[in-house]
């Protein structure tokens, strides 16, 4: 991949995205609730800096959902056995997951106190 011209580097990111959605029920149920979050947030009208907090935060999770993904597919695919580390490593990748998920929704629900205080 290393040399190549960009559109091509960006047909592997965007095949990337399509494997993702494709392969991973939880990388569709972000997408859904970052389209959810983005109709809510269309819908309060706030300030630009709210839109760059949840676009943020969107492209955080969605972008940590595809590593946990990546991670969780290299690791099948060279120790497809059942072993204490690999549970412990794909547990931690969920986890940075869960991580942004929730700072997501608090600043969703932040972004909501804002909009109601108004």
């Amino acid at each position: 991949m290393k040399g190549q011209q960009f559109h091509r580097r960006l047909g592997f990111a965007l095949a990337g995205w399509v494997e993702g959605f494709r392969g991973e029920n939880s990388f569709r149920t972000q997408v859904a609730a970052a389209a959810l979050a983005v109709l809510a947030t269309a819908a309060l009208r706030p300030p630009l800096v709210w839109w760059a907090l949840v676009v943020v935060s969107i492209a955080l999770v969605l972008a940590a959902e595809l590593f946990n993904t990546a991670l969780e597919r290299i690791i099948d695919g060279l120790h497809p056995d059942k072993a204490e580390f690999i549970r412990q490593a794909k547990d931690c990748a969920a986890g940075a997951v869960l991580v942004f998920s929730v700072a997501s929704v608090v600043v969703f629900c932040l972004m909501l106190l804002a909009a109601w205080r108004a």
